[in-house]
């Protein structure tokens, strides 16, 4: 029995076929279809999560939708689904379940799924912020840019990791746009941020204009499908794409070498970790969302933590806390799924300088 569960899903159908081959030789309507009807499952058994303060263990349960599913299909059948998943953590006898991806996003962003399930939910996204937040400022410095002074873009600004993000960095930045498809809420958010930290940050709804004039981007918009166009990018750009499924297409890595983008929330897990499942990255490496479940299952915290689209500064403080006390760290800087050296930092670094000579 372990402590902890955490949902994960398909992001597309390359993630099916790399678990079911012979899947790929069938048209990809029917897969969808084949997908769709899945029942939840247990993957693997996490062990070896251990910090100075204990150790705890838990499972990876897969809820078999894609992320373009969850989007499409109604709203009803796609949370009945992860709460179908939730009971299979439940019968496990975990004490927490943190949800994954767009197991996150979905509905009312984990309340409705926590009310069904006789265990403690949190969708992660407090550590998200603060890893990505983390991420973003070491990039920028290595790029030799100073956040005081940039152009700071916060794309999927009024979502519930976008926002906070948001707020925390008005507290040194000095220019801001805010992106998002909804004007209202934008400029609801706009006024929160003059009011708690001084500074009057801009808002639009075009993604080109604002990434162009964009010297740092935190992108986290909950789209099924990319949304920021690589040749969009200012050359010399810092962009942490927090987004699962990923809101810079793959493409950017052979289409531009003057910009950096970096995959948000990547943590060292202490101990020994072994999650019995390979999602891609190195061993004793995760998720942030993930790395949350851990954390407040080490802590015996087993409360629903992180709920809802109104995350608070003081979570993301309070988690950054434990994960400091835990020994959990942000990870070297991973790019479209492979590490990024020091070299190549420096690399795109010489690029971005030639187009201002």
């Amino acid at each position: 029995m372990g402590d902890f569960a955490f949902i994960i899903h398909p992001i597309e159908l390359e993630d099916v076929y790399r678990k079911i081959k012979f899947l790929k030789k069938l048209p990809a309507f029917l897969v969808e279809s084949i997908v769709k009807i899945m029942p939840p499952i247990k993957v693997s058994k996490i062990t070896g999560v251990r910090s100075p303060y204990g150790e705890t263990s838990g499972y990876f349960i897969a809820c078999p939708l894609t992320s373009k599913q969850m989007i499409s299909m109604p709203e009803e059948k796609v949370l009945k689904k992860i709460i179908r998943t939730g009971k299979i953590a439940e019968r496990l006898g975990v004490k927490i379940v943190g949800l994954g991806a767009m197991t996150a996003v979905v509905g009312d962003a984990g309340i409705t799924i926590a009310r069904n399930l006789n265990i403690a939910v949190t969708t992660g996204n407090s550590y998200t912020v603060a890893t990505a937040l983390q991420g973003t400022k070491k990039a920028a410095e290595l790029m030799g840019i100073d956040l005081k002074e940039a152009n700071i873009l916060i794309a999927g600004a009024t979502g519930s990791i976008g926002s906070v993000c948001a707020r925390i960095l008005a507290r040194e930045a000095s220019q801001m746009t805010l992106l998002a498809r909804n004007k209202e809420k934008l400029e609801d958010l706009a006024e929160r941020i003059r009011q708690e930290s001084g500074l009057n940050v801009a808002v639009s709804t075009n993604v080109r204009e604002s990434v162009s004039q964009a010297d740092v981007v935190i992108t986290v918009t909950g789209s099924a499908e990319s949304v920021i166009d690589v040749l969009d990018l200012k050359p010399g750009a810092v962009v942490c794409d927090v987004a699962r499924p990923r809101d810079v297409s793959k493409r950017a890595a052979s289409l531009r070498d003057d910009v950096l983008v970096i995959e948000g929330g990547i943590v060292d897990v202490p101990g020994e970790a072994d999650f019995g499942f390979n999602f891609g990255f190195p061993p004793r490496t995760s998720y942030a969302c993930m790395a949350e479940t851990m954390l407040l299952a080490l802590e015996k915290r087993f409360e629903s933590f992180t709920l809802g689209r109104d995350l608070s500064v003081e979570q993301v403080d309070e988690i950054t806390r434990l994960a400091e006390k835990h020994g959990f760290k942000l990870s070297g800087f991973r790019s479209f799924e492979r590490p990024v050296t020091a070299e190549e930092i420096a690399n795109i670094r010489r690029n971005a300088a030639r187009h201002y000579r």
